[in-house]
């Protein structure tokens, strides 16, 4: 039985996500490090494509972790070193793009085509609501079932 726990708890461990920055990138200074893992974890592999560069084993995420660090030893603010990766990879990079300018279409399309598809639903069913139903349509009145007999008889 503690054999089979320990095993568990061993394919447990191997299934966690494992943070893939390596010793060597880490910064002295805690703070400073602290604000790269923050930048780091909002920032999106571009070869992993929905991973963030710090969970990434990429090399390009690993390029891209140190120039987060050296902007941050250089005196960048938080702001200063997105905006410049950004610059230079495109708004692509960030985990979660910011909703402005032609973002804000991307942002609005998705709640605006279910607004308008609910409107166009509940169209159609009020008028297949008021519509006729086709049993009553094909019931002649008395003057048409006469005049039928009489073409009928003819």
């Amino acid at each position: 039985m503690m054999r089979f726990a320990l095993s568990l708890v061993a394919c447990l461990m191997l299934a966690l996500p494992v943070a893939a920055v390596q010793p060597d990138e880490i910064l002295d200074d805690p703070k400073l490090e602290e604000r790269a893992r923050e930048i780091s974890g909002g920032l999106r592999c571009l070869v992993c494509r929905n991973e963030s560069i710090d969970d990434s084993n990429a090399d390009l995420a690993r390029d891209l972790r140190l120039l987060v660090r050296e902007r941050l030893v250089a005196g960048d603010s938080n702001e200063e070193v997105v905006d410049y990766i950004v610059d230079r990879y495109g708004e692509y990079v960030l985990l979660t793009p910011t909703a402005t300018g032609s973002n804000l279409v991307l942002w609005l399309a998705g709640p605006l085509m279910l607004i308008i598809g609910g409107v166009i639903g509940a169209f159609y069913l009020r008028r297949r609501s008021q519509a006729v139903p086709e049993a009553e349509r094909d019931v002649l009145s008395q003057d048409e079932a006469e005049r039928l007999r009489q073409i009928m008889d003819e």
